[in-house]
């Protein structure tokens, strides 16, 4: 198989990963294209060091966070935090503590290596709203630092750790609706 050929194989994968990220048709398609543009561009920089795919993701990474800059000063009119707001007073007691005990989540070790399992993830994650999906793919799925995700998207610390806060309660209970509360039924 030739490597245009290769590239094209990946096409889908590295589709759906910008599309979490960027939560953007339009965006995703040309960081995608433009990946494989600099992929083209450049193969003898792969090298064969890593797998073809990581490398593609690497390279993705960079043209997300271009976008994010590049479309950093548009003003996105959700209110995310009033939704939070609510999602907290149904989750959590006045005085902090869960309202409900959180559910059994079994083995998660041998649930990661289940591909049901990221599918259920994926669409959880597309679930969260805007702000919250951003943030927390750029910490989880990125690696990026704190630091440099409060400078993208123009957050104080603070309002980091809440996103992130926020962003992973949803996860959780979208998780324990969708994935472990099916597992606990089953058995």
């Amino acid at each position: 198989m030739d490597f245009e050929n290769e590239l094209a194989g990946h096409r889908n994968y590295l589709l759906r990963f910008a599309r979490l990220q960027l939560r953007n048709d339009a965006w995703a398609e040309d960081a995608v294209s433009e990946t494989l543009l600099a992929a083209l561009s450049k193969p003898q920089s792969f090298g064969n060091r890593s797998q073809l795919k990581t490398w593609l993701v690497g390279i993705l990474k960079h043209k997300v966070l271009d976008l994010f800059r590049h479309h950093a000063r548009e003003v996105c009119l959700d209110n995310d935090d009033a939704s939070a707001d609510e999602l907290d007073n149904l989750v959590f007691k006045a005085d902090g503590h869960f309202a409900q005990t959180p559910a059994d989540w079994g083995n998660p070790e041998q649930d990661l290596n289940s591909r049901q399992f990221f599918q259920i993830m994926e669409a959880c994650t597309e679930k969260l709203p805007a702000m919250l999906g951003r943030v927390f793919l750029m910490r989880e799925w990125l690696e990026l630092s704190s630091e440099d995700i409060c400078k993208e998207l123009g957050l104080t610390p603070t309002n980091l750790y809440v996103q992130l806060h926020r962003a992973r309660l949803r996860l959780r209970e979208c998780l324990e609706l969708n994935w472990f509360g099916h597992a606990k039924e089953a058995s």
